[in-house]
């Protein structure tokens, strides 16, 4: 089940809010959170839902013995904080990597004929962000940053939780603790729930499945007739589609967590402003960010030890954060991609792009983060290469055809809307405009910032009340828009479902 599917927005979303609000208490409104999260899970696979309780009982266990521990014998501790870390990841190992080692293996002639894929194993959906948010509730339990969770339901909640299961964001322990026990839900924190869900829809529908069209056929038409234009469209539009779906993924998760009264940090912040590759990473899927460096390349010493080793340690973490992503070579090969360039702009790079003017650093940022994502949609390493290639000309047939110059035209409005879209200009004309209505409504604005309450609580401006009915009337038809193109399109899951 997907958040963009009508069977969600109708059937499951508003039966799972009834049965939340009618029961009282945050203790009985995280059992049925557990509960239906567990039906969310489990809609399409349910088999997969004994691999997550199995994962979710182990840590929950394993935290019990890390607690008891952790101050009278620290390697005990250690031994108990390993094994827990191993069982988890063992399953992440299983499921995703078994048959990708085991093909890279068959490589070997003497291991060619016995070994054997194995059969019907496929990936169970979420467990790379459901496997990293358990590893982080054991380490900060270790670490002595949080305390052992004794009630199970609440444990299970908190890995569990269908908003952010699927792709993310990455939502470590110690950041939602306090809520998973003692969260209030507000209607100004359910409207502004509801608000960017509904923008994070948009985002997706609208946008994203726009640009994977647009990228689908310009890749289609590359195999028949390879032109510098198609290949430029391959990358424009594929860089699209992946911000778009993602970030509208984690949109609507912030969303739906506000809606139930959880508060999710957020896992974008327009990364393709950047004017660094430095910067583009501190900027897209913050959460998978801060959680390799909190967990991967601070332990190894981070920047605090010599160039030599903190090249070691970029090189560790972006080997694994390309591995993450995806059984297959072409993942690493991304993943080595951003790694060398991050250390080329630690070492001197980024220095001479802060004296340059900032349009150089956006274009040096915009061309990489493209050559990225074909490396990454290409799980063909030879086909990512030649669209590489085709992009200055070489091995194509003509710079464009008739064919791709009025597919280029006809996304041209697309492009410059999502275009647009991906920069915070609209963000801060939404701001300007609704400066004053949402402290009389609350202390959430439209984009879910938190805004300081006049001492009675209301304010005033006749605009504000105008900019309200306005939102309101906005987010209904925006609403309707994006059920109308469902009820026309196909099934469109999420991108890093597949993660």
């Amino acid at each position: 089940m997907v958040f963009s599917s009508l069977l969600f927005l109708f059937a499951f979303l508003p039966l799972t809010l009834a049965l939340y609000y009618v029961v009282p208490h945050n203790r009985w409104r995280n059992i049925v959170l557990f509960v239906v999260s567990l039906l969310f899970y489990g809609w399409g696979e349910p088999v997969y839902i004994l691999v997550m309780l199995a994962s979710i009982a182990a840590a929950y266990g394993f935290g019990f013995l890390i607690a008891k521990n952790r101050l009278s014998n620290r390697k005990r501790a250690r031994l108990w904080m390993t094994l827990s870390l191993l069982t988890n990841l063992s399953a992440l190992l299983f499921f995703k990597y078994a048959n990708f080692f085991i093909a890279n293996l068959r490589l070997i002639p003497l291991l060619s004929e016995k070994l054997a894929p194995i059969e019907g194993l496929t990936l169970p959906i979420g467990i790379s962000f459901y496997t990293f948010q358990i590893m982080s509730y054991t380490i900060d339990l270790y670490r002595g940053q949080t305390e052992v969770q004794r009630n199970f339901i609440a444990f299970g909640t908190y890995v569990t939780l269908f908003p952010q299961l699927i792709a993310g964001p990455i939502v470590r322990y110690r950041d939602v603790d306090d809520q998973l026990t003692g969260r209030r839900e507000t209607l100004d924190l359910f409207a502004s729930g509801a608000r960017r869900f509904i923008l994070g829809l948009a985002k997706k529908i609208l946008l994203g499945d726009a640009a994977s069209r647009v990228y689908e056929y310009a890749k289609a038409a590359a195999e028949f007739n390879a032109t510098a234009l198609g290949a430029w469209m391959v990358m424009i539009f594929y860089t699209l589609h992946i911000y778009y779906d993602f970030a509208g993924y984690s949109d609507m998760a912030i969303g739906l967590g506000r809606m139930f009264g959880f508060r999710f940090l957020e896992n974008f912040d327009y990364p393709y402003i950047s004017k660094s590759i430095t910067e583009f990473w501190r900027r897209w899927h913050m959460s998978l960010s801060t959680w390799f460096k909190e967990y991967v390349y601070i332990p190894l010493g981070g920047n605090r030890v010599g160039r030599l080793k903190q090249y070691r340690n970029i090189a560790v973490v972006w080997l694994l954060t390309g591995f993450w992503h995806g059984a297959n070579w072409n993942y690493i090969i991304w993943g080595v991609f951003f790694g060398v360039i991050l250390m080329i702009e630690k070492g001197f790079l980024l220095k001479k792009l802060e004296k340059l003017p900032s349009v150089i650093g956006h274009l040096y940022a915009l061309l990489l983060i493209g050559i990225g994502w074909i490396i990454f949609s290409h799980t063909d390493i030879a086909a990512g290469w030649r669209c590489f290639l085709a992009l200055f000309g070489v091995g194509t047939e003509a710079l464009s055809s008739p064919v791709i110059r009025y597919e280029f035209l006809h996304a041209l409005p697309l492009l410059l809307i999502a275009g647009i879209g991906a920069t915070p200009y609209s963000k801060r004309i939404w701001d300007r405009l609704g400066e004053h209505d949402w402290i009389s409504c609350g202390s959430i604005t439209p984009y879910g910032e938190e805004r300081p309450i006049t001492e009675d609580g209301l304010v005033l401006s006749k605009r504000g009340k105008v900019v309200a009915v306005l939102t309101t009337i906005g987010c209904v038809f925006v609403f309707v828009l994006c059920v109308a193109y469902m009820v026309d399109s196909t099934f469109s899951p999420f991108l890093y479902f597949i993660f």
